[in-house]
């Protein structure tokens, strides 16, 4: 049985043809030509079951037989902001698995320790559509340019809302115990610090925000793997 091929079309429902990079794939790689089925993906909940009605060069048209509404795949709103590291393979990495498990947005955070000021977000925003695809996820992951960390603590956020770190100083509770608690909401939003952690004041000033002190376990993890731990926390917490 062939494999179903998923395209990612914004404006799905009222295109008629595939955009560049996704016409590139479709016609020098999968070499889809007139009559081919393929499904398409507008990143906000809904499917498409369409034909190839011409291939062409680099423009590949099609018509939709079926709109496919979609249901969520987990409850609430799960937000993770991480500090990037210093070595953006790193940071790409995580990002990929993390739309991959699932994550609704994430935001870059700008920290006192950081190490990377500047994210680019069209390159992130590639990889997160190559995941979403694979992964076969109706919503497209939202993506957040780089924002000063306390600038954006006084912002509005979620409001179960955690800051992980490794500081005994501060009190803290397991990450995971916290998202099973009954709470009256299923959002989350997990704060993850850079190469070296935030600093004891930027956490002492997170929790007067009134984000719960939170740790991921017993051992000490890198930026990356810390940032995936909190999505698969924030998923499992679900079931």
């Amino acid at each position: 049985m062939k494999e179903t091929r998923f395209f990612y079309v914004p404006d799905a429902a009222t295109a008629t043809e595939l955009p560049a990079d996704e016409a590139t794939h479709a016609l020098r790689v999968l070499r889809l030509q007139a009559g081919d089925e393929m499904m398409l993906m507008d990143g906000r909940g809904n499917f498409y079951s369409a034909v190839v009605t011409l291939a062409h060069t680099k423009h590949c048209f099609y018509d939709i037989r079926a709109t496919l509404p979609q249901q969520p795949q987990w409850k609430g709103h799960l937000h993770l902001a991480i500090a990037p590291t210093k070595m953006m393979e790193r940071m790409e990495w995580m990002i990929e698995k993390a739309v991959e498990v699932g994550v609704d947005e994430i935001t870059f955070l700008n920290c006192q320790f950081s190490e990377r000021r500047v994210v680019k977000i069209p390159r992130v925003d590639k990889i997160a559509v190559s995941a979403m695809k694979q992964s076969r996820k109706a919503w497209k992951t939202q993506l957040n340019d780089m924002v000063n960390f306390r600038e954006w603590l006084s912002q509005p956020h979620e409001r179960r809302k955690y800051i992980a770190h490794c500081y005994e100083e501060v009190p803290r509770t397991s990450l995971f115990d916290e998202l099973r608690k009954p709470a009256d909401t299923d959002d989350a939003l997990v704060l993850v610090g850079p190469e070296g952690d935030f600093s004891i004041d930027e956490v002492r000033e997170a929790v007067r925000h009134g984000f719960v002190s939170v740790h991921l376990g017993e051992s000490r993890l890198r930026t990356e793997t810390a940032g995936l731990a909190a999505v698969m926390m924030m998923q499992l917490s679900k079931t």
